[in-house]
């Protein structure tokens, strides 16, 4: 194990302490182990860093062999959210299908068995649950990502996750604190404003994380979101008044504050993320989440050397920035305490378990019960109708029935199709005649994600239904829009399992 560069002083491996950064390829960089060695106490991994759960081991250990405390963190909340399993989807139905079957025991069974992988493969610390009330549901970010619109049902929800995650030894990050549900606007775009009362956000968006906290969550992460009953000038990641008043004196947590990505333009393209870094630590964060998109070593250097320069300057306290180190290397201690949980054989199936009881079927109007619906028999036409992703979701991960009606009915054919560059109207009714043409005479599958939010979408389906009105559609977002086709299959997520719980309704090979 390497020991601290000779030469690092106690300020400058702090400023490397509350960095959690990242880096491309499956192997650790040199850059980065040295900067282990030096002080830097966390990194975060992506997507790109991962090939196979055997490959992770080896690259957590890797990291291990230069500091054998580190904290791994990743962005794993199963669902539309998967690190772990990028390439094909994930195993596990995200919180918006949890919450649609209101069974905490089995949210709680679901996050264990998420921790107990990641644990497994060396990660100790995971960027979830997402504790936001997706009360508009114009939310281009949040959305499947929430257990739901209800404020008690995301609180139960949220703290069943955190209990279920750290009993198999990874620390939870309750996010997105206070709350991101109530916006119409990507914070990785552009910086949200939340207009509502003090009032409303203490009954609404503060229940989870209060929850959260009653259940022990080690770590928090703010949102990059303007609240102006709570601070009028500052985003939550950088205001004392939220951070300190609200999180650490008013609800009273003591554990981990982990900022969001700041290279987000929320705060890149406001603050810049030396400034913001600075601020977002003199307010009362502990760790800068950064790496998703700047990951190099020049940006971990520029932080650092961004946090030593505010010390100097007067601008930081030095006491500040020594206890968000503080914070960091006790959890870092606790997640050494905690032992890799033993594979739990009765856990490996509960993912798609909660996607088929996650399911909510509908005949369409006249047809009386969904068990009248003949199930297909016949290799189908399936129709993706694909919106642009969100970053935090990305474009790699699959989604979708057609690969699981490919392995229950072989020969079935899949085409996507997509709003275009033209007015939404006119791009829905090109895209539905498009499908038609592709389809022929095969049985359609229209698969959509976020109906509500698409107008093109809607155009899209109503030009297939109204020429094939025996179209199946599969609802993968939020079932905000009224059902209809032959039959109706909300799945309230866009994972794997989730896509192969609607094949088998389609199909009728529950159970096979």
């Amino acid at each position: 194990m390497t020991t601290l560069a000779s030469g690092t002083d106690t300020l400058t491996r702090d400023a490397l302490t509350v960095l959690q950064p990242g880096f491309t390829g499956t192997t650790a960089p040199d850059w980065l182990l040295r900067r282990l060695g030096e002080g830097l106490a966390s990194v975060g991994l992506f997507g790109r860093n991962i090939a196979s759960p055997g490959q992770l081991a080896a690259l957590t250990a890797q990291l291990r062999a230069e500091r054998g405390d580190v904290l791994v963190a990743i962005d794993e909340e199963g669902g539309d959210v998967t690190r772990l399993e990028v390439r094909n989807g994930s195993s596990f139905p995200g919180n918006h299908a949890l919450g649609a079957v209101d069974d905490v025991e089995l949210t709680r069974q679901v996050a264990h068995e998420l921790g107990r992988r990641l644990a497994a493969c060396g990660v100790n610390l995971n960027w979830a649950p997402s504790a936001d009330v997706n009360s508009d549901p114009r939310n281009p970010v949040i959305g499947v990502r929430s257990f739901g619109a209800d404020t008690g049902l995301a609180a139960r929800h949220t703290a069943a996750y955190v209990t279920g995650l750290q009993s198999a030894g990874v620390a939870a990050c309750t996010k997105h604190f206070p709350g991101h549900g109530d916006t119409a606007v990507d914070s990785h775009h552009a910086l949200p404003r939340i207009d509502v009362s003090a009032e409303v956000l203490a009954e609404r968006e503060l229940a989870p994380f209060r929850a959260a906290i009653a259940a022990g969550t080690r770590a928090v992460m703010s949102a990059h979101i303007l609240v102006p009953a709570l601070d009028p000038e500052r985003p939550a990641t950088l205001s004392r008044r939220i951070l300190t008043g609200l999180l650490r004196e008013e609800l009273g947590y003591d554990g981990l504050i982990v900022t969001d990505g700041m290279e987000m333009r929320a705060i890149a393209g406001t603050y810049g993320i030396e400034r913001g870094s600075v601020l977002a630590i003199a307010a009362g964060a502990d760790a800068i989440c950064v790496g998703g998109g700047l990951a190099d070593d020049a940006t971990v250097l520029r932080l650092r050397d961004a946090l030593v320069g505010a010390v100097h300057a007067g601008e930081l306290p030095e006491e500040r920035l020594a206890a968000a180190a503080g914070r960091v290397r006790a959890l870092a201690r606790w997640t050494g305490t905690k032992g890799r949980p033993a594979e739990d054989t009765h856990g490996t199936e509960i993912g798609l378990h909660a996607a088929r009881r996650a399911l909510t079927v509908t005949a369409a109007p006249g047809l009386g019960d969904p068990a009248t619906f003949k199930p297909l028999t016949e290799a189908p036409y399936v129709a993706a109708l694909t919106p642009v992703a969100n970053i935090a979701v990305g474009d790699e991960t699959p989604w979708g029935v057609a690969a699981e009606l490919i392995h229950l009915l072989p020969g079935t054919v899949t085409g996507s199709f997509s709003a275009g560059d033209g007015p939404e109207s006119e791009a829905g009714e090109s895209a539905g005649r498009a499908a038609l043409q592709a389809a022929g005479p095969r049985r359609i599958v229209a698969v959509v994600r976020d109906e509500h939010r698409h107008p093109w979408m809607a155009s899209a389906l109503d030009a297939l239904l109204a020429a094939r009105p025996d179209t199946v559609v599969v609802e993968m977002g939020v079932p905000q829009a009224a059902p209809r086709g032959a039959l109706h299959i909300a799945t309230h997520g866009a994972a794997r399992v989730c896509g192969r719980a609607a094949a088998e309704v389609i199909t009728g090979a529950i159970g096979r």
